[in-house]
Parts: structure tokens; sequence; C-alpha cells
């Protein structure tokens, strides 16, 4: 199937709070216009970008105000209704494909308007595998303010906010000059795209790696960390060997054996992809166990209600940390005595703008954009659309109900 899109345009992102990262940098932009030069890409100009106007127009990007002549907007995150131009496609995150409730309204819209949408976390390549997403930096970012979080229960030189950092260049610095301590444990679970992102910073810090069954025994005069696989994580509740093939198709009737490394390490990093039908890892029982050693959990992977039970709510990069009471499963003040330190910020990438979009643009350019001007052979752009000129796909028909459609409106 053929794409063949030609006038592209990046849209301002308009979603509140703003969001600030971009598809493509302006330096990208010079580089499409070069290896595409069938592509007419435009960028809708924005006050709120981690790149000015200014540095757009300094690489010779077009800027406009109006996108109505465009065959393809790309954005990052939802577009607001209000600024949704009919009969155009759009490549975004739209946060969709689970029934989210709360972009119900956005997916009517976009087929109310006889839109086409091709969705970022859908496009795979022909193993299945994701092509563009910003999981690594949430773990770098993720990573770093659960050493701001340290700080804050412990003490020591207060770390500048990634937020406030130009980049990884500048968050690197404030990180190296932060004393650990000599007999800091860390474990993480999850070692994708996201747990990459965190080791990397903890590597570049001088923490080093060591083996789980090391980590639960031995002792440290460094700061080290362990990051736990499903096999180190979790066991079958009747006693049988535990098999990683049939617990990643089903995780019922298993259980995770987590409080071991609770009761060793100081800070948590969850890193990890949490089926909704998996079994607890940190749970209220276990975080009243009185020789837990934990005092800060970054829960990166940040599942509301979901495998960490001092997850209450997510926070904000403004407010990234809250504390958890163990005695009454509440929140309270972080830094409170005797409470933990809990850092659940849901869009960590954000904070680090202008690294995670150079990153993400590298991929867009060599991994999709070549399926999205021509011939669609490998048909990354057609699994990733969800609907097509106001219909859904097949693929995606049982959203029917949620896109208030019939049954039968499939395109």
């Amino acid at each position: 199937m053929s794409a063949n899109y030609k006038k592209i345009g990046i849209i301002r992102e308009g979603k509140e709070p703003a969001d600030r990262r971009v598809p493509l940098t302006p330096a990208q932009c010079r580089e499409v216009s070069i290896r595409f030069p069938q592509i007419d890409l435009v960028v809708q100009r924005s006050a709120v970008r981690a790149f000015s106007d200014a540095e757009y127009d300094s690489e010779s990007v077009r800027l406009v105000d109006d996108l109505n002549d465009r065959d393809l907007i790309i954005g990052v995150k939802e577009v607001p209704i209000g600024s949704i131009i009919a009969n155009k496609s759009y490549l975004f995150f739209s946060h969709t494909i689970k029934q989210q409730p709360h972009n119900q309204k956005l997916m009517r819209a976009l087929v109310a308007k006889g839109n086409t949408l091709i969705d970022h976390e859908l496009l795979t390549d022909q193993h299945g595998d994701r092509v563009l997403a910003f999981g690594y930096w949430a773990g770098v970012v993720g990573a770093y303010n659960g050493f701001r979080a340290w700080q804050l229960t412990h003490g020591g030189p207060v770390l500048k906010p990634a937020h406030e950092c130009r980049d990884l260049e500048e968050l690197e610095r404030h990180l190296h000059a932060f004393p650990l301590p000599k007999d800091l444990r860390i474990v993480m679970t999850g070692g994708g795209r996201v747990g990459k992102g965190a080791m990397g910073v903890l590597e570049r810090a001088g923490v080093q790696r060591v083996k789980p069954a090391e980590f639960l025994s031995g002792e440290f005069t460094r700061p080290v960390y362990t990051v736990l696989g499903t096999t180190d994580l979790y066991e079958r509740e009747d006693g049988q060997p535990f098999d990683k093939a049939a617990f990643h198709d089903d995780p019922r009737g298993h259980q995770a054996r987590f409080l071991a490394y609770a009761r060793r390490a100081h800070l948590y990093m969850a890193c990890h992809f949490w089926d909704p039908r998996g079994p607890k890892i940190l749970s209220k029982s276990d975080l009243l166990d009185m020789a837990l050693a934990l005092t800060v959990i970054a829960d990166i992977s940040c599942d509301v209600g979901g495998p960490i039970d001092s997850t209450l709510r997510a926070t904000t990069i403004e407010a990234p940390f809250m504390g958890y009471d163990r005695t009454s499963a509440l929140e309270i003040a972080p830094g409170s005595p005797g409470s933990i330190t809990v850092m659940a910020v849901d869009n960590l990438p954000c904070e680090l703008p202008r690294d995670a979009s150079e990153a993400f643009g590298l991929d867009l350019i060599e991994r999709v954009l070549p399926h999205l001007i021509g011939q669609d052979d490998e048909g990354m752009i057609e699994r990733a659309t969800i609907v097509r000129n106001g219909r859904l796909t097949e693929r995606y028909s049982y959203l029917s109900e949620y896109a208030g459609m019939a049954g039968s409106s499939i395109a």
C-alpha cells in the first residue's frame, strides 16, 4: 500500500500542561529537505517548544500559522479537539487503543471530521517491535529524579531539576557532583527501553551493576545496583518451575518475590512493563515489613493502582515527590520521618525535551518517513492506522462503540 504523503506539517503542541517536545528538531527538518526533496515540510509557529521558532528559521525551515494545506500533520501528544482540521491525516500519540476514557471525545471527533489517524505507538517493524518511543528518556529522567528524591530524604547538595537543565550533558554534570553514599544499594525492575535509560544514568554516575544473587548476599563498599528480570522477580504460586513464556502469555497464578530485595535495597527504580492481570510487586503488607530497607521508590513506570501500592497517584514535573506513610498507607509530606519518598511523574521525557526530541526525530527520519512518502511494502503505516477517512480500520474495529460508530463502519 502506498502512503505517499508529500505536504507535511509539524503542529504546534496544544495539550495542557504544555509539552515542549517536537517530532523533528530544526536540524532534522533541514535534513529532511535535503534527503527527501519531494517533501514540502513546514512547521507551525509555537512559543512553547524546547526549540524556538528562531532556531527553525536559522535552518531555513518554513514557519507558518496555518496547516490547512497539509496532507499529513505530525505532532507528539494528542491534538486538542478544537484544533483538528477536517479530512486531514494525523500522526501522534493518541492514547486511544485501550479505550482510554479521557480520549474518547478526541476519537469521536476524528471520526466525525473524516480524519485519518496514525499512531506513533503502533508503528512497528516486521518483527513487531516498536520503532518510535520516548521510553529511554523516561528512564534517564526517572533515574535522575530517583537521586533527587534520595537527596530530599537524606540530605546533601540539592540537585537541579531535570526540566531546568538545558540537556543531558548539564544533567549529568550535576549528578556527577552529587556525593552518593558508598554503601548505596539500588534495585531495578525492567530491562527494556526505560530500564536501559535508567541503567545508563547509573553507570555514568559510577554505580556498579551486580547480579541479583550477589546483591542479596554481598557486602559492598561502593554504590551498586541490580536489575531483576521476570525470572528473578516472579514465581508460580503452585510451586512448579517458572516458565517465562507462559508468564508473559498469562501472568495469573504467579506471585512476586521482590520482598527479599526490598529488604536489601535503599532505592527502588521501577522500569518494568506491568500486565494488569499480573501480581503485585510491592504490596501494602510488604511495605509494612519491619526489615524493609527502602526509603525511596522511583516508580518510573507509574502504574497508579498497579503493582506498587505506594504509588497512590501520579506526581508532576513541578511537584515530583510525595511521601507514603507505611502505617496508614496514606500520602504525607515527602521527607517526613519514617516515610518512603515516592517519585511517580508520568511524563518524564518532557523534562529533557531537546535530547528526547532529537532521538525521536532520528528514528522518525530513518525508520518511518520512507514508509510515509512511498510504498509501504512492510505494512508499517497500515498497521498503525486506527482511522482512515473517518472509518475505523479492520484491525481496530473493536473500538467501534468507543468511537461512536456502528460495527459495520469499517474502512
